[in-house]
């Protein structure tokens, strides 16, 4: 199973994902629940449990990395969850023998190594912490991570073909646009969708970086 402990900033947590987050995450995805009709997020207690749990189970298969994001309070103010992300859909490639051309380095053959292709997904906030940089600092924790720690080859994003305000969040972060697949994977409203697929790549990293880095700057306290 791919471990990790805590990631964090000066704005958010990300805790490894528990049963008692089932409370808070409930709480933050019933604020609005309109927020979620083209995104697999429930909104009562019993399947925010339901939620939880899978998300734990893909963990414990080495599926997925969830995570609960924790806005750290300002000037005295309790921390809050504010929803939950993950790693997933975890890519583990069969180099061939010798030397990676990529880097020059020799591969990584034994078990637990880190994954060569990870995607961000099940990304999610309470309606309290859209507009703030409670996203963009989840996302750049889990990139640094997984671009700095694990040396992906590649962090893709993916999400509704319908879901306009995602693939504008998605671009912001800072990934690229590489095409629609046609009739891919159910939706959260019970049809067949297509999927907007993004990707970041190792060389479009260390721009990226700096852009959210210098988008957190000009935040300074106006987080809620």
């Amino acid at each position: 199973m791919l471990a990790s402990g805590a990631l964090e900033n000066a704005f958010v947590r990300l805790e490894p994902l528990r049963l008692e987050h089932v409370e808070p995450l409930h709480a933050a995805a019933r604020e609005d629940p309109s927020l979620y009709a083209l995104a697999p997020v429930p909104v009562d207690a019993a399947g925010m449990r339901g939620y939880v749990e899978r998300a734990l189970a893909d963990a414990e298969a080495g599926r997925a990395l969830p995570f609960a994001i924790a806005h750290k309070g300002q000037a005295g103010a309790p921390d809050r969850i504010a929803g939950s992300t993950r790693f997933m859909n975890l890519e583990w490639w069969s180099w061939p023998p010798g030397p990676i051309r990529a880097s020059g380095e020799p591969r990584r053959p034994e078990a637990g190594d880190p994954p060569d292709v990870v995607e961000i997904g099940h990304a999610w906030l309470g309606a309290t912490w859209l507009r703030t940089a409670v996203n963009t600092s989840a996302c750049l924790l889990m990139m640094v991570q997984a671009f700095e720690t694990w040396r992906v080859n590649r962090v893709t994003l993916k999400t509704d073909a319908r879901n306009n305000r995602s693939r504008a969040a998605i671009v912001r972060l800072g990934g690229r646009f590489e095409g629609i697949l046609r009739a891919h994977l159910p939706a959260a409203d019970g049809i067949v969708r297509d999927t907007a697929m993004y990707s970041v790549l190792p060389a479009e990293w260390p721009e990226t970086k700096q852009r959210l880095e210098s988008a957190l700057a000009r935040v300074h306290d106006g987080l809620p």
